[in-house]
């Protein structure tokens, strides 16, 4: 599994596990049912503890996002991807809500704001 730990973020690095795990589950990347690799398999890869790395499935377990199976690995929950996709939507509509409020104190007109959305997005 491709995962890439960034050591000058200061975001933690069990956490930049975890949302990257999380991320290829949303993007349907990792399917439903899938084993995921073993903690010590992940964090001998990741040249990180094992503490980390158990950390970071520990937090997606109580998200929802996988389930460990005693003995036989953790894999990739069934969670309803309507709610994981409506998870999204309410984190995009509070960015967006702050951006709004920001352009709006900043004299930033609608139009720009799509521009720059149209842009960040790739359509030109």
């Amino acid at each position: 599994m491709d995962i890439i730990i960034s050591n000058s973020s200061n975001t933690p690095i069990y956490e930049q596990i975890k949302e990257q795990i999380k991320n290829k589950i949303i993007s349907n990347e990792l399917k439903t049912g899938e084993l995921l690799p073993s903690i010590r398999t992940l964090a001998r890869d990741l040249r990180i503890s094992v503490i980390t790395t158990k950390n970071a499935y520990e937090e997606l377990e109580r998200e929802g996002y996988v389930e460990t199976i005693p003995a036989k690995g953790t894999y990739v929950s069934n969670k309803n991807i309507e709610l994981i996709r409506e998870e999204q939507l309410q984190k995009v509509e509070h960015l967006i809500d702050t951006a709004v409020s920001v352009a709006k104190i900043s004299n930033i007109s609608k139009q720009e704001i799509q521009d720059m959305v149209d842009i960040i997005y790739g359509e030109d």
